[in-house]
Parts: C-alpha cells; structure tokens; sequence
C-alpha cells in the first residue's frame, strides 16, 4: 500500500527502479525491511546529498552469542529487542558468524555465552573464544563489554567459557560495564535482571537514534511459527512404540507427534524440546516420605496451585543440583551427607546416582511445602535429536528415545520426559517446540558423501538424514556406523537401514554389537578396521557426523578418526588433530553429543 501511495508521487525512480523496489520489498520481513532502511539512510547520508555536514555514524550496540542449546541464542534475541525498543542500533550475531578481525574496532559488546560439556565452548563459540586466548588478540583499550555466562553447577567447570570470555576481555584491556553473572540451569530471572542492568549501564555510553538490527546468519533460522520454549505448542502422541527385543535390557522407543496445524518447521539436525510431566506414582512417594499435604496451597510467582500440582508440573524432582544437596545436607543434619555436600566431586558423582525421592528417603527431614518448592528448580524441557524429515513425515516429527530407569536402595528411578514419553498413550497432549542445531547439517550439496557415526539413540538424527538424502535424490555416498549391545534385541530401524542400502540411499553400514561375542566391539573399533576406506572418503571430501554419549563414546570415536589420518594419511599426532580441526571449522567434522 505504501509502495502504491509512494508511486503516485513525483518520484526520482524510474518505472523500473520503482517495480524493482516492489519486488524486492514483498520478499523481506520486518528486520531485514528495518536493516535496508537504515541502510539506504546511512547510504544517503555518506553520500552528502545537498552539499549537508555528514554525520558521525550512530555508535552500536554489537550482542554476540554462544549458544549449544539454544538457551543463549534466546536471551541474546530478547536483549536485542528490549535494546531497539529502547533505540539503540543493535548489531546481533552468533559467534559462529563473527569475525574476529572486527573486535578491535567495537566499543561496545555483550556476550551471552554457555559452557558445553567439561568446561568446553559450545560448538558456534570454539573460535572467538580461540582467537581471544592467542597471541593474534589485539589490545581492546576503547571497549566497554557485559558478559553473561550459562551453565549447569552439577558440572565442575560451572559456566568456565564465560568466565573465560570475561578474563580474555579484561586482560586485553577492555572495561566491564556490569560484573560478570554466572547463571545455572534456572537462569530466566537472572538473565532478565543482567539485561536491564546493562541496558541500563549502556545509556550514558551511546546515543539513542534510529535503530537498526543486523542479524548474522546463524541465527535467522526460524520453527515458521510462533512457538517457543516460553509457548511451546500443545501437540498430539501419535505412537511410542518399543523398538528394542523381549529381552533387551534396555527400552528404546520410537515416538511420533502430530504437529498438526502449528506450523513448526524443522530442518534435520534439529532438535525438538519436550516438556513433561512427573508421574504420579513419583509425586505421591515424595508426599508421603515427606508427610506433606499434597492439597496444600502453595505460590509460584503469581499462581497459587496445590502442592500436588507444583510437584507434578512445576518442579524438578529426576535431577540434583549441588545447592540442593548441600540446602538437604543442612536440613537433615546427616553427617555423611554434609560431608558429601562439601566435597564438590563427590556431590557430582552423588548427583548422578540420586533423585529427589532418593534424599527423602535416605536422609529424612522436616520440611514445609513452601520450603520444599523454593528448594527445588523449576521443570526444564528435554531435547532430543529429531528423527525425521519433514520431507517424509510431512506435519509429524519423530524421536528416539530411550527410557532412562535404574535400580537404586529406595526403588527403581526413571528420567522424568523419558518416562513421560514412555508411558503416554496415544492422543495425549505433549508440549513441544523445535530448537535449531545449526552446527549440525548436511552438506549443501547432496552429491557431498557423508560419514554417519551414531551408537545407540545417536542413529536418530541420521534416520532423518537418510530420508531428507532420499527425498532430495541425492547422488553423494552414505556410511553408517552403528553399535548397540545385541544384533537381535538392539538393532534400531534395521529394517530401515536394509530398505536404503537396498535402494542405494545408503552406500556402506558397519555395525558393532558390542556383546555378541566374548570381546566387546565399539564404534571406534570398526573405524579403525575400516580406516583405509574412511581415510579415502575424507581425501574426497566426505562430511563426517558424531551423535550421542559425550563422556566415552564421542571422545573414543575422536581418538579413533586421530588414528586413521595417522595411519592412513601419513600425518603425526599434532597434524591429525590439526585437520580434524580444519575440518570442523570447514564444517565437515560435526558433533551432535549430550
């Protein structure tokens, strides 16, 4: 309309320029309409039309992000919005997308940043964070900078990668505007209250004007909805249905959701984020070991609920945090708890074999319901590797999931959205939205070979693969590598696997069965027998893909791939390591580990 209004006008356009325009504008959205604006002004005013003083360019406001879960990249997303709603010129970009050679002319940088694994970068931050620990940093006198760390205290490296950020930037020379915030697992709160303090920290260091946000590539992928972690969209259980034998020991599902009309998109490589339920049976056991009234009123920041209810759909009952332990070690006055408690390795190994209702029982205390519901965390979704394209399952998305569920002293425990998927039955209401994994993609081009390497419920992501690399005809050659306990009870999606190799989808499948025999055999064993051949599909430039168990697996599967250039390649221990690492910044060499 404003286009058609404008055309009516007398116009320095031509006809041309003028449909040239109409095409261009129809095909933007309402950032990118803002960022052509500022920069047709800014283009106009460098121009000096009319023979006016130029002015000084706006100073900017540059947010960068770090993100591995997606956590980051949203505070990062609502801190650009509050700062242009308040007229900044905002520049926003994953860290992924930066470029170093930029940092010494800002003046002005807040990083949110998490930390992935043992202290680790997440994957789009491997290479600011680098840049800023080597000799090629520059002095960074004139910078004024804000970091926010995200983190998880169950770990020992609590938020490392942002404290690290923060030590580089001070040691370079830069100012910090506001103090360094660590946040947990819980971090909404917190990371609101960092963003009004830096915005308002900010004020007296630039001046309002007409904002412009650009936005770096990675973080422009969109669900094509408006559903979010915040409001997730209520989907459908369409099916979880065991994909593991009789008498595996263990229960995998294969799950599928009816997107319905939301919506949602995903690329493969996504994952999808699931809230859940606690069970009853858990809520109940917790309430009586307590002896709380499960009627009781209690507030949860504006609401007032039962304590039934909070427990069930608000709180975090299948996972410790250290303040947790040490808060329960006080309560209950236990002198081997307190002991634990002060010990930080040993309240992360006590973390990872106890629950809420393991505490309870263990170490009995008295407790009031308001008291109990401060003490715990609020729920978190789980994410898990999509499993599907979209190109075969059209409004569906499928997972593969495997129920987490140990024997301990106080009865069997089971992973909270894991049980929750497990026992739904078909219709029930699921709450999911999709998270962008942008460092986990197939090549561009589909003739591109890729190397697939996913033990157990690490196949999922490749199950999408395959059908996005049918869907799309695609010519490049496929390897899979896949390992679980049995041939017989634990093969996933044989049956799948068989189609594709059948129909040349999937060019090579090496499996590991690891107690099939007296010797148990792992992925990384079959890498290093077939290592020739893999060393030939990296010389012709495959793509190479790990999913799953962080701890072991994806670090014996690295070790192994060193081998292979070692051996196959001629290269020493350092240049192996060196292209591994080329290959991942050239994107070749991807990781989707948990």
């Amino acid at each position: 309309m404003l286009l058609k209004e404008l055309s009516s006008l007398a116009s320095p356009l031509s006809a041309t320029q003028v449909d040239k325009l109409k095409q261009l504008t129809s095909e933007l959205n309402a950032v990118q309409l803002a960022w052509v604006g500022g920069y047709l002004a800014a283009t106009a005013e460098l121009s000096g039309v009319a023979g006016e003083v130029q002015q000084a360019p706006q100073q900017t406001i540059t947010i960068l992000y770090g993100s591995q879960t997606g956590n980051g990249r949203g505070i990062a997303n609502e801190l650009a919005e509050k700062a242009q709603a308040q007229g900044y010129s905002v520049n926003l970009v994953s860290m992924a997308d930066y470029k170093t050679r930029q940092l010494k002319q800002e003046t002005l940088l807040l990083a949110v940043v998490s930390t992935h694994g043992e202290g680790e970068a997440p994957d789009d931050a491997i290479e600011l964070h680098k840049f800023l620990a080597s000799k090629r940093a520059p002095k960074l006198d004139t910078l004024n900078y804000a970091v926010l760390a995200l983190g998880d205290s169950s770990y020992e490296f609590f938020c490392q990668t942002g404290k690290d950020f923060d030590q580089r930037l001070s040691a370079l020379g830069a100012k910090a505007i506001v103090p360094l915030t660590e946040c947990d697992v819980d971090y909404e709160s917190a990371a609101t209250q960092w963003q009004e303090a830096v915005l308002g920290a900010v004020k007296p260091l630039v001046d309002t004007g007409a904002s412009v946000v650009s936005i770096g590539s990675a973080s422009t992928t969109t669900t094509g909805s408006s559903f979010t972690k915040q409001k997730p969209y209520s989907a459908e259980l369409l099916a979880s249905q065991k994909l593991t034998g009789r008498d595996s020991d263990r229960d995998v599902r294969h799950v599928e959701i009816d997107l319905g009309e939301s919506g949602l998109n995903y690329q493969v490589g996504d994952a999808l984020g699931v809230w859940f339920s606690n069970s009853d049976a858990l809520v109940t056991e917790i309430l009586e070991g307590l002896k709380l009234d499960g009627e009781a009123e209690v507030t949860l920041g504006d609401a007032s609920l039962t304590l039934s209810q909070a427990l069930k759909e608000k709180r975090e009952l299948t996972q410790l945090y250290p303040g947790l332990v040490q808060n329960w070690a006080q309560l209950s006055g236990n002198s081997e708890l307190q002991a634990i408690s002060e010990d930080r390795e040993q309240t992360r190994q006590f973390i990872l074999k106890h629950q809420l209702a393991d505490l309870v029982a263990k170490y009995p205390v008295d407790i009031s319901a308001f008291q109990l519901v401060e003490l715990l965390r609020p729920i978190t979704p789980r994410l898990y590797s999509i499993a599907s394209s979209q190109s075969e399952v059209a409004s569906e998305v499928h997972l593969t999931v495997a129920l987490v569920e140990d024997e301990r002293e106080s009865g069997t425990r089971f992973g909270g959205a894991s049980h929750f998927l497990a026992n739904a039955q078909e219709g029930a209401e699921v709450k999911v939205y999709v998270e962008p994994n942008n460092h986990f993609r197939l090549p561009e081009n589909p003739d591109t070979p890729v190397v697939m390497i996913g033990p157990g419920t690490g196949v999922a992501p490749f199950r999408a693969f395959m059908q996005e690399r049918a869907a799309q005809g695609a010519q490049g050659d496929s390897w899979l590598f896949f390992g679980n306990p049995h041939f017989e009870q634990d093969f996933l999606y044989q049956t799948e696997w068989q189609q594709y190799l059948k129909d040349g989808t999937l060019t090579r499948l090496d499996s590991a069965f690891s107690r099939d025999q007296a010797h148990k055999i792992y992925v990384q064993h079959r890498i290093l027998e077939r290592g020739e051949a893999l060393w030939l599909w990296i010389e012709r430039g495959a793509h190479l893909y790990i999913c799953g168990d962080a701890e072991r697996m994806a670090k014996d599967v690295h070790q192994a791939l060193i081998e292979v250039i070692k051996q196959h390649g001629g290269k020493s221990e350092e240049q192996a390591e060196a292209l591994l690492e080329s290959l991942r910044s050239d994107k070749r060499y991807q990781k989707d580990v948990y």
